[in-house]
């Protein structure tokens, strides 16, 4: 709910306005000066709220997290950076451990040089797809293949889904020549 302003003037307005959506880097007049807490530094409680805060709570507003999207905690930072400090020693280590012997840095290399398989190729012959019909001899087939056990039902799955885009494809294709006939014959002949 917003303030009753209207014995103010617009420039005052202006500056309310700012000052409770914690927009005080705006300010043509700086902001109060932020008190030191005893010790001599900021108070996390002393700052001026940031924005996205409520000025009166200093809690961050309904739907607003405080973090842009992307930004990293204080503790990542900080493992990033230690990590790249020692990362060649690390790597170094790491190799002379996986060449003597040790399974789990075998492990790690070879997971960093050969990436993850996502899907296993899978061996099915099918009908050249050419028609809506031959689209339909090829989903027989496929479920055939899924019911007997040689496929999964998940490669099976991939496979229909496949098949579908291509008589979608194929049935597109017949429209538009239908469309472009049927055309070509409504055309008055002139004369």
């Amino acid at each position: 709910m917003r303030p009753d302003y209207s014995d103010l003037s617009a420039e005052q307005i202006e500056c309310a306005e700012l000052k409770r959506l914690g927009r005080h880097d705006l300010l043509s007049e700086p902001a109060d000066p932020i008190p030191q807490a005893a010790g001599g530094h900021k108070s996390s409680i002393d700052l001026a709220p940031a924005e996205g805060r409520e000025v009166a709570t200093g809690r961050f507003a309904k739907g607003w997290s405080g973090r842009p999207n992307g930004a990293l905690g204080k503790a990542t930072l900080v493992s990033r950076q230690l990590l790249e400090a020692g990362a060649e020693e690390l790597m170094r280590d790491i190799i002379r451990r996986a060449l003597g012997g040790d399974a789990g840095a075998q492990r790690l290399c070879v997971s960093r040089l050969l990436p993850p398989r996502r899907d296993a190729p899978v061996d099915v012959e099918l009908p050249a797809i050419v028609t809506a019909k031959d689209a339909a001899d090829a989903m027989g087939k496929v479920t055939a293949l899924v019911g007997s056990g040689e496929l999964t039902p998940s490669e099976g799955h991939k496979i229909v889904v496949m098949i579908e885009i291509q008589r979608r494809a194929i049935e597109t294709g017949d429209l538009e020549r239908r469309i472009l006939a049927l055309e070509a014959d409504a055309r008055p002949v002139r004369g």
